[in-house]
């Protein structure tokens, strides 16, 4: 071999040696560029899941696969005197999981929980935290939590099996919560109602991360069942004008900080044109059953789950029309 040849076999070694080292170390790098929420369109392999994500030094995402095949993702943040989480997963066995994973990077207490959503995909699995942990959770959530735990109890109004429906004991009193986890700081913030109405993120200011829960859905078709159509872009606005260099959803992937941004854009977009359709068709005088079959969603019908949650959307902006949603 000449030198000429093996100073191109030594610099193509490196080369190698560098995507390999970029596919190790930032799994969502490599998949940046591929916008959806599917996995499949991502090259994603189901059996990836759950995965642990770092995001900065001691915080992380945890992206859990949800049937019918997307991400619920939380975030956990490791303190010198325990773990914050945000946001659970749907079911006591995969919230465990969750637990066991946490442990694999610290064998830290959870001391932290943050209800970002009460909806049950991030909170029926609560019972299995630990019976010490300290909720933070919005009035309205933790409202909604007594109904829920209300309608799980024998004789209650659930047609479906019992869960375990956890009620925190105590709300917050303000709209910013800002705890110590020793080492690391993170404001607990209420930035108005959006996806639940008690929608609470994590903001790590010195790392300038914001996790948003579910008001934030990437490539996700807006999902509003308990939503407030007008107002979640008015929040979204608000998380837009925050030092923040990435967004982490609450659905669809973790992305790189620039295409978090990017995407989080897109999804205000998103919600501006669907709420503005409903109005639309609305002001047609067509009624919720007709202006199903007559919406035209653009781009947005091939979000994922746009079939299931295009019909649900147009009911709630008909409710906010119509003065049904307080």
């Amino acid at each position: 071999m000449t030198d000429r040849a093996a100073g191109n076999g030594q610099r193509a070694a490196k080369c190698g040696a560098t995507v390999l080292a970029l596919v190790l170390l930032s799994p969502v790098a490599m998949l940046a560029q591929v916008r959806t929420a599917d996995p499949a369109a991502r090259s994603v392999l189901l059996s990836e899941f759950p995965r642990i994500i770092r995001l900065a030094d001691n915080v992380y995402g945890y992206e859990e696969i949800r049937q019918p095949g997307f991400t619920t993702v939380s975030l956990f943040v490791v303190g010198q005197s325990g773990v914050l989480i945000a946001d659970g997963q749907g079911s006591a066995a995969a919230t465990q999981t969750m637990l066991d994973r946490i442990r694999s990077v610290t064998p830290l207490p959870i001391r932290w929980y943050v209800v970002g959503s009460d909806h049950g995909d991030h909170t029926a699995g609560n019972s299995v935290l630990p019976k010490d942990v300290r909720y933070i959770v919005h009035p309205t959530s933790r409202a909604q939590l007594v109904r829920d735990s209300t309608a799980a109890a024998p004789g209650g109004r659930s047609s479906q099996s019992p869960r375990v429906v956890v009620v925190p004991p105590v709300a917050m009193t303000s709209d910013r919560e800002t705890i110590d986890l020793g080492g690391i700081t993170v404001d607990v913030l209420f930035l108005g109602r959006a996806h639940t109405g008690g929608d609470l993120m994590v903001h790590l200011p010195r790392e300038k991360i914001l996790f948003m829960s579910e008001a934030y859905l990437n490539r996700v078709f807006p999902a509003m069942r308990s939503a407030y159509p007008d107002d979640w872009v008015r929040v979204i606005d608000r998380a837009l004008a925050m030092d923040v260099a990435r967004y982490v959803p609450g659905h669809g992937f973790i992305e790189e900080p620039a295409v978090s941004r990017e995407e989080l854009v897109a999804f205000r977009q998103a919600l501006v044109a669907v709420t503005a359709e409903a109005k639309r068709l609305h002001g047609l005088g067509l009624s919720q059953e007709d202006a199903v079959k007559a919406a035209s969603w653009g781009p947005y019908g091939d979000w994922f789950l746009a079939a299931q949650q295009a019909p649900i959307a147009i009911r709630r902006v008909y409710d906010q029309l119509k003065g049904r949603i307080p």
